[in-house]
């Protein structure tokens, strides 16, 4: 599972953005109905379940350290670089795979992943004998959201979760924005932190690293688009998307977090670019924004801050 991908992509269904400091996850009962999902899907007893994610430092924090004490879970943990993305989950993911399918640990892999990076690694791992399904998050019309076309040619299917396993463990964030900052983990709950201080600015130009999460690849259409998309109003798809990442972010971030990202303006929290520049290039069906049109998001972002 690789849980960028799988939290994401379900914020988008759930609350219309993939800001995931928007939604709280019933951890125990998604992975209990994906690994239901995964054997039925095999005809195979479940052996294990990597949990692929990213840490501070690769130090687990509270939510990882329920998830890595739940029975049959392996926790892989890549880190955070100095940028705030994420490092060496999809490696590890790639690694392991291919290292599993070398041993005959498995006869089945499902692979929860949309990640292009990974196709050299499904296709290695298929020479060694073994088959890889993939298993996509739905969006809000029970479609594949986010799967790079390469990686679903080289798996051996393609299937969805089933929208219910989503619907009952992944819920909104209740509007935290009168109850005071603390870091709280019940059952595998949300862990509350403050947006970073650092991010890009309207004027900045964005590193490598801030761009949407699906690289170098055709996707499969994701929330708001469609096969044949039609030419959308561009202005309406920018103030559609600013709309939802800040009517997501203000339900769910702090008064610290909120009071910090005004102070920080004209800076944006990387999370909340992040969520921007993927939710848009979903939107248009793009892998890559232009530089004027990442321009236009992050101006108008702060002009709907504005507003409210």
């Amino acid at each position: 599972m690789d849980v960028g991908y799988l939290l994401s992509a379900s914020a988008v269904r759930v609350t219309g953005t993939s800001l995931r400091n928007g939604i709280q996850v019933d951890y125990e009962s998604l992975i209990d109905a994906l690994v239901q999902q995964a054997e039925a899907l095999s005809e195979l007893p479940m052996l294990r379940v990597h949990w692929y994610d990213s840490a501070r430092e690769g130090v687990p924090d509270g939510p990882q350290q329920f998830i890595g004490e739940l029975p049959n879970v392996k926790l892989r943990l890549g880190r955070f670089g100095v940028d705030s993305q994420q490092k060496g989950v999809d490696l590890r993911i790639g690694l392991d795979l291919v290292t599993h399918a070398r041993n005959g640990v498995a006869d089945v892999f499902i692979l929860i992943s949309g990640d292009d990076d990974l196709t050299e690694a499904v296709e290695e791992a298929q020479v060694h004998g073994v088959q890889v399904i993939l298993l996509a998050v739905p969006n809000a019309q029970d479609r594949p959201h986010g799967i790079s076309r390469h990686l679903i040619r080289a798996a051996d299917g393609l299937k969805i979760i089933f929208s219910d396993a989503i619907d009952q463990a992944v819920t909104k964030v209740k509007s935290l924005s009168a109850v005071p900052s603390t870091v709280t983990v019940s059952q595998g709950g949300p862990l509350r932190v403050k947006a970073p201080s650092t991010g890009f600015t309207a004027r900045e130009a964005p590193g490598p690293s801030s761009a949407p999460a699906s690289r170098g690849a055709s996707r499969m259409p994701a929330v708001g688009t469609a096969d044949h998309a039609e030419p959308v109003d561009l202005s309406e798809q920018i103030g559609s998307v600013v709309t939802n990442v800040l009517t997501t972010f203000r339900s769910s971030a702090t008064p610290e977090a909120l009071a910090e990202l005004t102070a920080g303006k004209p800076s944006i929290p990387r999370d909340i670019d992040k969520a921007l520049l993927t939710d848009l290039s979903d939107r248009l069906g793009e892998d890559d924004l232009s530089e004027a049109v990442r321009q236009r998001l992050r101006a108008r972002f702060w002009e709907q801050y504005d507003q409210v």
